[in-house]
This record gives structure tokens, C-alpha cells and sequence, in this order.
């Protein structure tokens, strides 16, 4: 991999630039990622950024500022990103990705529900995951949401489609969506607030899903519930924190076994203690 920065560079020697990179890495026949930071020096947006030419030279690009840490600095690149995604979103797929920066989970400047909102809002967002910490001292809880299996693989889903923010309730949380392979989905529940825990009620079909019982996943907690696109679910959302779910397509109530089903406001149940609720392959 090569990241190409633009440091003490101007505009013009830039469009020059990276496209000559692009061909010479092209030309050795190798295999070699090709990180750009050229956006991130023209403002990030069109007119000045053309996304179909980045898509066409790099395989990742810087679109903003730097990541500091600290949790200001990961609430202000993710809302820019969140903020332009009608524009940003649709330039991601496979081989060419939108790079909101590295994780800042193992250092110093986030809490453990803080690191888990930034995984889980870069995994929303298909985002490269590059690690910035001392794999010497990481701490166990930090390891243990940088190797979070259900979120890697939302991360990495092959489809390539870049997630979007559904909604900003007035309640201080966010909704968050990101449409996965074999009609999976990934949803988000991110508060805003610094107060307590919120218990945030919603359904799926206030969300845009169809007709139909659903199996959710929460990939911090490992727990998995069913519920009706149409019966009100709860979701207790930590400060600054997140609540993930990966949710499957629907399915017949007949295929769900014993305690999995559920006919009133979904709850969620350790995976361990139901039958098949994990198709194989996701974990």
C-alpha cells in the first residue's frame, strides 16, 4: 500500500500528481493499494473534488481533516461525513472508498462507549479500519471491539455500499443504515446524549422495512430477538455511545424455533441459548 499525501503541495502539482502516481503503481504489475489524501486539499466536495476521476486513480481517499484524539474530533468527521453523504456516499464501492481516517480505539481519548461508536459508525460509513494504537499495551476491552467479528464483517461486507444516516430524533439520538449482502442491514442507534442512558422506542417500519418478522443481531452484546417490521422495539443507548444490530432479511414464522419467536415488543437473549439463531458463516 501507498498513501500519497499532499502536504506543502499546491493544487495544480496535485492534479498532476496523483494521477501519475496512479499509472506508475499501475505499471509495476503489483498489487498495491493506492491511498490518496487529494480531496481532503480541495474542501472535500465537488465542483473543486471529481469523485468519478478518484474512483478511477485511487483506491481510498482522505476526504477531510485529520483524526485527533478525542471524541470532538471523531463527532466532527463523522457528522461532515454524515452531513454530505448524498455526495461522498455514492463515489464508495468496491476498490474505491471514502477514508474518514484511522480509529483512535487503544489510545487515550475515547471511553469504552466512545470506541465502540466510532467502530461502529466507521462500519457504517465501509470504511478502511486502520488501527493507530501500541498493540504493546492495548487494553483487553479495546481488543475486544477492534476484533468485534459481526462488526468486521459488516465492515467488510462485499457488496461495498456505503451507509447513511435515516434520522436525528429530537430526543438527541441518531439512526444510522447501511444496506448489506443477502438482503442483510446494519442499523445504528447513536445518542447524542450526555446525560444517562436513553431508551430509544422504534420499529422497523418507521425505518423503510418491509413486511415481515425479523432476527437482529447486537454485535456488542452478542444477544439476538425477532420482531415484527410493524411491534415497537426498545433499545437502552449509553452517552455518546452506540446500540449496532445487524438485522437478517425476513423470514417465515415457522422457521424460527421455540423461545424465538416473539409476539409483542421485541427483547433481545444471549445467542448462546438459541437454537440456530446465528446462520453459519456470519460469526
Amino acid at each position: 500500500m501507498l498513501k500519497l499525501d499532499g502536504c506543502y503541495s499546491n493544487e495544480s502539482v496535485q492534479a498532476e500528481g496523483y494521477p501519475r502516481m496512479s499509472k506508475a503503481l499501475n505499471a509495476t504489475g503489483r498489487r498495491i493499494a493506492y491511498s490518496c489524501s487529494w480531496p481532503a486539499y480541495q474542501g472535500g466536495l465537488p465542483p473543486k473534488v471529481n469523485y468519478t476521476q478518484l474512483g478511477e486513480i485511487c483506491n481510498l481517499w482522505r476526504n477531510y481533516g485529520d483524526i485527533q484524539d478525542s471524541w470532538d474530533s471523531v463527532l466532527s468527521i463523522s457528522d461532515w461525513f454524515f452531513k454530505n453523504q448524498d455526495i461522498v456516499g455514492p463515489a464508495a464501492g468496491p476498490g474505491k472508498w471514502n477514508d474518514p481516517d484511522m480509529l483512535i480505539i487503544g489510545n487515550f481519548g475515547l471511553s469504552t462507549d466512545q470506541s465502540r461508536s466510532q467502530m461502529a459508525l466507521w462500519a457504517i460509513m465501509a470504511a478502511p479500519l486502520f488501527m493507530s494504537n501500541d498493540l504493546r499495551t492495548i487494553s483487553s476491552g479495546a481488543r475486544a471491539i477492534l476484533q468485534n467479528k459481526a462488526i468486521i464483517r459488516i465492515s467488510q461486507d462485499p457488496m461495498g455500499v456505503q451507509g447513511k444516516r435515516l434520522l436525528k430524533d429530537k430526543c438527541g439520538i441518531d439512526v444510522y443504515w447501511r444496506p448489506l449482502s443477502d438482503n442483510g442491514s446494519a442499523l445504528v442507534f447513536f445518542s447524542r446524549r450526555n446525560d444517562m442512558p436513553y431508551r430509544y422506542q422504534i420499529s422497523l417500519s418507521k425505518l423503510n422495512y418491509t413486511t415481515g418478522l425479523y432476527k437482529m443481531y447486537e454485535v456488542f452484546m452478542g444477544k439476538v430477538g425477532t420482531v415484527e417490521d410493524t411491534s415497537e422495539f426498545t433499545v437502552s443507548v449509553n452517552p455518546s455511545g452506540v446500540v449496532m444490530l445487524y438485522v437478517f432479511p425476513p423470514v417465515k414464522h415457522r422457521q424460527f424455533h421455540g423461545n424465538a419467536k416473539l409476539h409483542g415488543p421485541a427483547h433481545f437473549i444471549h445467542h448462546h441459548d438459541l437454537d440456530n439463531a446465528i446462520p453459519p458463516g456470519f460469526l
